[in-house]
């Protein structure tokens, strides 16, 4: 498992990383709001690199921007000793671990997660992938980092909407694996929050699930609590115009509304439960806008959920504040019924 995970400047997390280390090259990746946002701030203590900027948002998460970064490594030169820096969000993490893993089968890369998102989320665990023909992370390889540089400092540049997004994970890995943590965050405002403090218990509660699970055969599905139709909500409103489109964490949110619903309806959790979560959830968030003519596409787009098995559509369910359980067969009509009692609220 990653022990690579490192919390605190990048200044000194790099310097401690790059001691044990020797590569021929950097290639540092950044998009362009975070070349000028977080790359201008740590450039000085990168060694000499190559510096690529791609386009910024989920929409250019495609092999075509794929293609960009590896003509730019193949233009540079790299070799099989470089090494590859991802300065950004889930987005520049995913896919410049992808490109990296997969150039001359496979460099090294570190992710250096720039929003609240990716450093409680998705730097940790070694899931690389773009988006394809419209479905999120259809393609993809595991992989972990040769490290994982977290800076809390980069939060300062964040607006807010991007530090609610990425607490909605940290909800979600309180509510699947610590009640105590979950009682804690749901007696506070956003801006009540201590960040250091959910990024180090985020980290350590996906660090202990993926290193039981690297490759989710199993209990790693508990991380995607909210993700069946969360995603589902996502990709749905990708077709909308741009400012209904959602941020992921905003999108979790709506699914751990209707998922923590649809475990009620099984008898998994209580009323008092589903209360619970649904009322912190809409105070932090508040209400997405989800019509009646948006059901089936939603209920539609499970079918390519990468945890269903033939043609059942498997969720991971809570089954309390702080337990999950995994691979729960749930119905397309169930499903509806979710949706249905999310936009009743």
């Amino acid at each position: 498992m990653d022990n690579s995970v490192r919390i605190d400047s990048f200044q000194n997390s790099l310097a401690g990383f790059m001691q044990q280390a020797s590569y021929s090259k950097i290639f540092v990746i950044a998009d362009a709001r975070t070349r000028t946002h977080c790359y201008n701030r740590i450039r000085e203590f990168l060694p000499r690199h190559t510096l690529i900027t791609v386009p910024t948002g989920e929409s250019h998460k495609t092999l075509a921007t794929c293609e960009i970064i590896w003509n730019a490594m193949t233009r540079a030169e790299l070799d099989r000793h470089a090494l590859v820096i991802n300065v950004g969000g889930g987005v520049i993490g995913d896919m410049g671990g992808f490109c990296a893993s997969v150039y001359k089968r496979g460099i090294d890369f570190i992710q250096v997660p720039t929003t609240l998102l990716s450093q409680v989320d998705a730097s940790v665990g070694g899931k690389l992938g773009v988006d394809f023909q419209g479905f999120k992370n259809h393609l993809g390889v595991f992989q972990l980092p040769a490290a994982v540089l977290i800076d809390p400092a980069f939060l300062e540049t964040l607006p807010e909407s991007e530090l609610r997004s990425g607490f909605a994970e940290i909800v979600k890995h309180c509510l699947i694996a610590d009640a105590d943590k979950w009682n804690e965050i749901k007696s506070r405002d956003l801006s009540e929050q201590n960040w250091p403090d959910l990024i180090q218990h985020s980290v350590e509660v996906k660090k202990n699930v993926v290193a039981q699970d690297p490759t989710e055969k199993g209990l790693r599905k508990i991380l995607n609590f909210g993700h069946t139709l969360g995603h589902a909500v996502e990709t749905h409103f990708l077709s909308k115009p741009p400012r209904q489109r959602l941020l992921h964490g905003e999108a979790i949110a709506v699914g751990m509304i209707m998922e923590s619903f649809v475990a009620f309806q099984k008898n998994m959790i209580d009323r008092k439960t589903l209360d619970e979560v649904e009322e912190f959830i809409f105070s932090i968030f508040g209400k997405v806008s989800i019509q009646t003519s948006d059901l089936d596409a939603i209920v539609s787009l499970t079918r390519q959920d990468k945890k269903n098995r033939g043609n059942e559509i498997r969720f991971s369910l809570i089954t309390g504040a702080g337990s999950c359980a995994y691979d729960v067969v749930v119905t397309p009509a169930e499903m509806k019924k979710a949706v249905h009692y999310y936009m009743g609220h």
